[in-house]
């Protein structure tokens, strides 16, 4: 597959689904690849870009232009907020109170942040429980915090229909928020291998990495 490619599966998915292609945002996911890919990318006129490392993403926003919108998709230990905050465009793995505390300090007003569900409650993996998202959602806006979705990498399955109920699950919590605060619209969801069942599920943004950068070394 290469990003034309991607480009044109997103636009038939959203088509196959009754939504506009311009309502999705492709972030490019960056992580691990080379300076060169990225400025190819952005030279053809790509903007966003994710990465899942604090320190990577700090020196490859040094190093490139100003009006890229880097996406931290990473989990975030909270001394590394540091390095992330000043560069971030939006935080998709806000997922605990502690992060949204050290979110809020620093200079200037924080960056939007969406909140990560564990949508499998998987021990191993970052995320809010769907207990949790309410509270953890009342303490961002307490904080002065824009929430302005949710993000969710659901269990890994060699079927991606399988990530469908996970997608949908996300979505339902998303609207159930929206009741309450009608900034909440985002959905962070699907990647290569999913992201157009994602977007028949209503995901507005996809991160795709492997699909347009090839496998990682």
């Amino acid at each position: 597959m290469s990003y034309e490619e991607v480009i044109d599966r997103i636009g038939t998915a959203a088509r196959r689904s009754g939504r506009d292609p311009s309502d999705i945002t492709l972030v490019a996911v960056s992580k691990s690849k080379p300076i060169s890919d990225i400025r190819h990318l952005y030279e053809i006129g790509h903007r966003d870009f994710g990465e899942n490392r604090a320190q990577e993403m700090a020196e490859k926003a040094g190093a490139l232009p100003d009006d890229i919108r880097w996406h931290f998709i990473g989990a975030l230990q909270t001394n590394k907020t540091r390095l992330v905050r000043p560069v971030t465009h939006l935080l998709h793995s806000m997922d605990r109170e502690s992060l949204a505390y050290s979110w809020a300090k620093g200079v200037g007003l924080a960056p939007p942040v969406l909140i990560q569900v564990n949508t499998g409650s998987e021990p191993q993996k970052a995320g809010a429980e769907f207990d949790d998202v309410v509270a953890l959602h009342e303490t961002l806006l307490d904080l002065g915090i824009e929430v302005r979705g949710l993000m969710a990498i659901p269990p890994l399955s060699e079927d991606p229909e399988l990530m469908r109920p996970h997608f949908g699950e996300l979505r339902r919590i998303r609207d159930q928020l929206a009741e309450l605060h009608g900034q909440v619209r985002e959905l962070s969801m699907g990647m290569t291998d999913d992201f157009e069942i994602a977007i028949e599920e209503g995901a507005s943004l996809i991160r795709v990495g492997r699909a347009i950068f090839g496998s990682r070394t």
